[in-house]
């Protein structure tokens, strides 16, 4: 990489209290001699990498997991400040530690806000308790407002707050008690992410064990339809801009000026060191992963694993997909700069078809999706894909079924 150039860095801790029923990330609770071992050997990785980056300037450190304030607070403050050892982190720099309720007390908060921490990210998934159960979360929203209570008091005043949406037996109305139980505590950031049922998860499992209740291929009746996610969706950016929260990413909305930095970096294909298990890299054209071994890791194992290099449609493609996550969309000009084309070349007939469908637009030199197109952004995104694959959605069916002038 060049002299100077950014790179941020994510850093994953995979331990947690409990393993929530919907999770399929490189997470799982560990005894504390496991969780020593795992460290040390983050410690080495980053050594190892300090020499390579040292000249990188980092705008932005994410430390996520699993629950990495299940850590010791001394322990994370260690971590941060190996960081700043082996890296040119920027005075200014965005911080962000993951938290949940039941692991966070003041004088952990304390250490982090010491040890630099300007950004947490609080996992409240939910305000209604049965849910909550529902979900494998070890906190009530109760214990979650007594955590929200002692990070404010502590001093942080940029805090995200997770939750989630199509929920089993949810429906609009507890979606919307959750919202507005939110929004009265007017954190900086919120995210809203529907819940996807991953194989492997206990909610896969056990909904989809029984085969007698549904034919192949049907949805099951406890998961939201088309319908309902429209409406959710609606609901959800309703509210939230009436609070003065910008939908400015896909799944996430901000008070201004509190846009979250390092996601905004994935989405503009900034350059990021995966530090880790299982992580994630983004290196010059390369991507690649650490492995997922916790045992191998802890041995040493730092060996790129899934790795991929990015051939020029490759980056192209991903500047499409990444860029349309963001509600501002993607720049002719910065498509102009990275890859010496136009824009609306390259991508003519896609661009007219998705607009003449009313799923793209124009903002001068931007090229953003719609509010129909944030609904079925996935569809649109595919768009931009090679091959290019079939298009079987039916655009007129949806946009009756939810135009009632909801926008």
């Amino acid at each position: 990489m060049k002299k100077k150039e950014n790179l941020e860095l994510y850093v994953h801790i995979p331990f947690c209290q409990q393993k929530c029923k919907y999770c399929d990330f490189v997470s799982g609770p560990a005894e504390e001699e496991t969780k020593q071992q795992y460290m040390e050997a983050l410690h080495k990785e980053i050594r190892l990498h300090a020499e390579e980056f040292k000249d990188c300037s980092v705008p932005t450190v994410y430390i996520g997991g699993g629950t990495p304030s299940v850590l010791k607070g001394e322990v994370l403050a260690e971590l941060i400040e190996l960081l700043q050892e082996c890296f040119s982190i920027e005075k200014k720099a965005e911080i962000t530690v993951e938290c949940n309720p039941g692991t966070l007390n003041p004088e952990k908060l304390a250490q982090y806000k010491k040890a630099g921490v300007n950004r947490l990210s609080l996992g409240l998934q939910s305000a209604v308790d049965f849910e909550l159960k529902m979900l494998g979360r070890i906190h009530t929203f109760a214990d979650f407002l007594e955590c929200y209570d002692m990070v404010r008091k502590a001093g942080f005043d940029n805090v995200n707050l997770d939750i989630m949406s199509e929920l089993p037996m949810q429906g609009l109305d507890k979606l919307e008690y959750t919202l507005k139980k939110v929004t009265e505590l007017e954190p900086e950031h919120i995210s809203v992410y529907s819940l996807i049922l991953e194989k492997g998860t206990p909610f896969y499992e056990s909904f989809f064990r029984d085969q007698k209740r549904m034919k192949e291929g049907d949805t099951p009746l406890w998961l939201a339809d088309e319908e309902m996610e429209v409406e959710m969706h609606r609901l959800t950016v309703g509210i939230l801009e009436d609070c003065g929260y910008e939908h400015y990413e896909i799944s996430n909305y901000a008070k201004a000026g509190r846009e979250c930095r390092h996601n905004i970096g994935y989405w503009r294909r900034v350059h990021y060191l995966g530090l880790g298990l299982g992580s994630s890299s983004f290196i010059g054209n390369e991507r690649y992963q650490n492995t997922a071994n916790l045992e191998d890791y802890i041995k040493g194992d730092y060996e790129k694993y899934r790795w991929e290099y990015l051939t020029r449609r490759d980056q192209i493609e991903e500047f499409m997909f990444l860029g349309f996550r963001l509600m501002q969309g993607v720049s002719k000009e910065d498509f102009r700069r990275c890859f010496h084309a136009e824009l609306t070349e390259v991508y003519e007939k896609e661009i007219e078809r998705m607009r003449s469908k009313g799923l793209l637009q124009w903002n001068g030199d931007y090229l953003s999706l719609t509010r129909y197109g944030t609904i079925i952004s996935n569809f649109v995104m595919t768009q931009f894909l090679e091959p290019e694959p079939p298009r079987f959605l039916n655009i007129k069916k949806l946009k009756k079924a939810i135009d009632k002038k909801i926008w």
